[in-house]
């Protein structure tokens, strides 16, 4: 059972599940297929006096042509047993694969945007895109530069303004039980 919770409810929670086992983003595009990405960067925050969740897509991904066809997205933090779909989800693209379908994740409704949830995850965020800005290659560090982008493929961060977020009601539960 999913429970309404306020936007940054579960921001520490999230953070540490980016870094590991990562966050599946679900787009949608004009074809109304829906895609799922791996995600191991992004920030919920506060931005333009709105609460935000930023996430960096590069051109290069199937998602983004669909975050540029149909601008919202669902961010969803899977528990980490979860962690081989995750895996799998960022090691193939969507233009060949039918990931959700490869994973065996369901699809729901979302409350607040066309772009579904996965049921299998614990925490969701729902977001309508209200900006974006492209990495600038001049603007960073050396050390940025040859660690993240040795092939030149620079990142769009992507602001979506959060919506509507969603957990499980015994989210921080279950998280304990993985931890132990």
């Amino acid at each position: 059972m999913k429970k309404e919770v306020a936007p940054f409810t579960f921001v520490a929670e999230t953070l540490l599940l980016l870094s590991r086992p990562g966050a599946l983003l679900v787009s949608l595009g004009k074809n109304r297929r829906p895609n799922v990405m791996a995600i191991g960067w992004g920030m919920p925050g506060i931005i333009w006096r709105k609460p935000i969740f930023a996430v960096l897509v590069r051109p290069s991904r199937y998602t983004y042509s669909l975050l540029e066809d149909i601008s919202q997205f669902t961010v969803n933090v899977p528990y980490p047993q979860m962690a081989a779909i995750v895996a799998h989800c960022g090691s193939v693209s969507g233009r060949e694969h039918n990931k959700i379908e490869e994973t065996r994740l369901t699809l729901e409704p979302a409350r607040t945007v066309a772009v579904p949830i996965i049921r299998e995850c614990g925490l969701h965020y729902e977001c309508q895109i209200v900006g974006f800005s492209d990495v600038l290659p001049d603007k960073l560090t050396a050390e940025i530069k040859t660690s993240c982008y040795p092939q030149g493929d620079y990142h769009r961060c992507y602001y979506g303004e959060i919506l509507r977020v969603s957990a499980d009601e015994n989210f921080l539960e279950r998280l304990k039980q993985t931890n132990e």
